[in-house]
């Protein structure tokens, strides 16, 4: 993807935030913990090798991705702390892994056989961390007899992997309601009895167990949508809950108006024509649409043009959205789609309520081709 750096759009990363974000959860770790800071998806939106080195210079031990192309991306440029792939990496690539000092999941027995035939032919060791399904039906040994089983496997087996960790993710840390949180624990802890071998690191905290107070024992803390300044437990249907931590958004979505102009009575707006002024009416036009990652269901959301909130009007395009303007302003007036002031009516939990999503997918869905800007480098 090319970003687009000839049209006045981009995504703002304050860097300054994610520092003070990095620096308020390290003050917050128990005794012995460590911080492995997750950059996967392009960093939740905000640029990953970026935001890897700021947090790499605060202090953060290691980092978490999703995709091993992700892990390889960080180490091309310079990181070297623990890297650990959080997906489940085809076997095949077991020796590109080690050979690159990244750590894989394991997601079940199959697979450690699998990765352990690419192994035997090279004198590499694959660091791994072994992944346990307590409640999120997503990966993992779930069952007695197959995690026990590849324990022996894993004895039988020492010179082709190192076990560095064992761990879970909890489908409710951010809820209050902590009964199906304290089922996973028990199922996790199940499994944690049945170890034969001896992990590096057991860890279970997420952002949202560590900044709520879950009080479970974890080594490390795998701090996600928290590095971004964003409350997990944050959804369209509850008020957030209070953080243990003060937490800083970083991102913010500008633009500017490329054309004004005026429309009559009578006359619509976008594709489909579901909006119609009812008089004349002051149309701004911003370059940015949902080929940048803002979806057409913000229609009708107020973002900030000059100093007025101006309504979306008419659907959004695929690469173009148009405003209604209280007044004339000139083309290259400042627009800000997403504010990184949480109290502004347009910051990203409000962009998120409004389209009935989560903040983690609205930053996600901001798209390549739309250039990052960092500030206060």
């Amino acid at each position: 993807m090319v970003p687009g750096i000839h049209r006045p759009a981009a995504v703002h990363v304050d860097l300054d935030a994610i520092r003070q974000n990095v620096r308020q959860e390290l003050r917050h770790l128990e005794l012995g913990q460590k911080l492995f800071a997750v950059v996967k998806a392009n960093a939740y939106g905000h640029g990953a090798v970026k935001v890897a080195q700021v947090a790499a210079e605060e202090g953060t031990a290691g980092f978490c991705v999703a995709l091993l192309d992700e892990a390889l991306e960080l180490r091309q440029a310079g990181i070297t702390q623990p890297i650990l792939v959080l997906g489940v990496t085809p076997a095949e690539y077991a020796v590109l892994a080690a050979a690159n000092g990244v750590s894989l999941t394991v997601p079940d027995l199959a697979w450690l056989k699998a990765a352990a035939v690419k192994l035997a032919a090279t004198d590499w060791q694959l660091k791994i961390h072994l992944a346990i399904d307590s409640g999120m039906g997503r990966i993992g040994f779930s069952e007695d007899q197959e995690f026990v089983a590849a324990n022996d496997f894993l004895l039988a087996h020492e010179c082709s992997f190192y076990v560095e960790g064992m761990f879970t993710h909890f489908a409710s840390a951010d809820s209050s309601d902590d009964s199906y949180f304290k089922q996973q624990v028990v199922r996790f802890n199940h499994l944690k009895d049945l170890l034969k071998v001896k992990p590096k690191w057991i860890h279970v905290d997420n952002t949202a167990a560590s900044i709520f107070g879950k009080k479970i024992h974890s080594d490390l803390v795998r701090f996600g949508i928290g590095l971004y300044g964003l409350n997990p437990s944050s959804n369209p249907a509850s008020s957030d809950l209070p953080a243990q931590i003060k937490l800083q958004p970083a991102l913010s979505f500008e633009s500017e108006l490329v054309q004004v102009h005026m429309i009559h009575c009578g006359q619509g707006v976008g594709y489909g024509s579901t909006y119609v002024a009812d008089g004349d009416q002051i149309i701004g036009t911003v370059p940015v649409g949902y080929a940048d990652g803002f979806i057409r269901k913000f229609q009708g959301f107020k973002i900030k043009v000059g100093e007025e909130y101006c309504p979306i009007v008419g659907r959004v395009c695929m690469d173009q959205l148009m405003v209604r303007l209280p007044h004339e302003m000139p083309a290259g007036t400042k627009v800000v789609l997403i504010d990184n002031n949480p109290a502004a009516p347009n910051n990203i939990k409000a962009a998120a309520d409004y389209v009935d999503t989560i903040h983690y997918e609205v930053a996600c869905l901001l798209d390549d081709r739309l250039p990052r800007i960092y500030d206060h480098e």
